[in-house]
């Protein structure tokens, strides 16, 4: 399968050589610095392994594992690894970590979205979780605060937190009086900003350039959702975002843009948005689209569960005796699925017979896109509302995926190597000699199941199993 990397500057598509061949770290091993004393050195042996290239997986595979790096992947008794602790995985099969490219977090506590929420105890334990689900690598994609959101990325980086890593948007830039609705979300003032000239426009992305951000958001969406007669808010004035886009640009930095509809969404790429943070929802994308897309090199994040989300925990109140969900709710949010009142409202909702539809859209969308070649990455908006639930929500989207169309495989490949290199990550995502050794242990085989992603037993974080596991279904 071929997967993207940034070579000269530029996002490109390379096939990976096969992984099951014995591999060595070479000159990374030789880089270490001279003295330190190795941890012992530990050999997961006996598993399928599934890389995260889209390859088909190595049945019976070992993989070592030295001062939180992967030293070497190959078939089992042929990876050398003397004085390493051997750990037998017969009937299990290793991953890399998930990777979301479009997450928030402090935005929930509980069932509620509020500024006050946006706390460091609330993020680390949102980042925890997102770690027990074997979702090791999270893009916060906006609202979030300086200096905490800084600070906090920094500590990630550096792994002095339980928890997934972070990557994200500072704060982002949306419409006055529009989206990201500021009574919808209860926002603070340092948590979007909202320009009415191109001057402040371009102010307020050199700000999040100083902070450090790694992308630019920007939200172009009337928050309608297809809901017949719904009034809506005022969108982005087009010269704003051009202005937004343009001093990005300038300033080293790509531009992510929330979208629901083909036309927006076709009017930001040839504005120069270099990702589409949420999938084509009120159409079927057309030939136009897919050109333009390609012609631009163009990312594209479906968040399939974005819309089942709305009312997916209202259909199924038997969800509750899941251990998998039960993991990742806090007593309030289950108190509310298990509220005969509120499903009851959820469904005769507006909004979730819009969803169904936007959901149906979105699935036949990322298939055209996917199958035209189109750079896919993985995302959920997990943590922008109480139902998208973190960790949770990325496992609803493999399946949801493949649902879609996409193999399991596929599926796979886009929410770990894909999800990495829209980022410009080389260190994770693709399990390779001298990257990260973030893994997943799952029993049984998911590239035959999909569902054997919920059966996690273990969970490595840069080579330290995690404490867990989650109860396996």
């Amino acid at each position: 399968m071929k997967i993207a990397s940034r070579i000269g500057g530029k996002c490109v598509r390379f096939r990976t050589a096969p992984f099951w061949a014995a591999l060595s770290l070479g000159t990374w091993l030789a880089g270490a610095a001279s003295g330190a004393l190795a941890a012992q050195p530990v050999l997961l042996e006996h598993a399928t392994i599934i890389d995260g290239t889209g390859r088909a997986p190595l049945a019976d595979g070992a993989l070592l594992i030295r001062d939180g790096r992967i030293v070497s992947v190959g078939a089992a008794g042929t990876v050398a690894a003397p004085g390493a602790k051997l750990v037998d995985l017969t009937g299990r099969t290793i991953l890399p970590g998930l990777i979301s490219d479009h997450s928030h977090t402090g935005l929930v506590k509980g069932t509620k979205n509020d500024s006050a929420n946006y706390t460091r105890d609330n993020i680390l334990a949102q980042l925890k979780q997102y770690e027990r689900y074997g979702v090791l690598t999270v893009v916060s994609l906006g609202l979030n605060k300086s200096p905490l959101f800084d600070q906090l990325r920094q500590e990630q980086h550096a792994g002095r937190n339980p928890g997934a890593d972070l990557f994200g948007v500072d704060q982002g830039i949306g419409a006055p009086d529009g989206v990201p609705p500021q009574g919808m979300f209860h926002l603070g003032p340092d948590q979007v900003y909202r320009p009415t000239s191109v001057a402040e426009a371009q102010a307020a992305v050199d700000r999040m350039a100083d902070e450090g951000t790694d992308l630019v958001k920007i939200w172009v969406d009337d928050f309608r959702n297809g809901v017949p007669g719904a009034k809506g808010y005022p969108k982005i004035d087009p010269v704003i975002y051009r202005a937004v886009i343009e001093r990005a640009h300038a300033r080293g930095l790509r531009v992510a843009a929330h979208i629901h509809d083909l036309a927006d969404a076709k009017a930001l790429v040839t504005a120069g948005a270099d990702i589409i943070a949420h999938g084509v929802r009120d159409q079927p994308v057309d030939t136009d689209f897919v050109m333009l897309m390609e012609q631009k090199g163009t990312w594209y994040i479906a968040t399939l569960d974005l819309d089942e989300a709305n009312y997916i925990f209202a259909e199924h109140p038997e969800w509750l005796d899941d251990p998998f969900l039960s993991a990742g709710l806090n007593p309030d949010l289950r108190a509310q699925f298990a509220d005969p009142a509120w499903r009851a409202k959820i469904l005769a909702a507006p909004l979730t017979a819009a969803a169904k539809k936007a959901l149906a859209l979105n699935a036949r969308n990322l298939v055209t896109l996917y199958r035209a070649g189109i750079h896919i990455g993985f995302g959920t908006d997990s943590g922008a509302s109480a139902t998208r639930i973190p960790g949770f929500a990325e496992h609803r989207e493999l399946k949801l995926m493949v649902s879609a169309g996409l193999t399991p495989m596929e599926a796979l490949a886009v929410a770990t190597g894909n999800a990495a290199a829209l980022m410009h990550l080389d260190d994770r995502g693709i399990l390779l000699p001298g990257r990260w050794a973030d893994l997943m242990v799952v029993s049984g085989d998911p590239a035959a199941d999909i569902n054997a992603v919920d059966r996690i037993e273990q969970v490595w974080h840069r080579g330290a199993r995690t404490e867990g596991p989650l109860v396996p279904r």
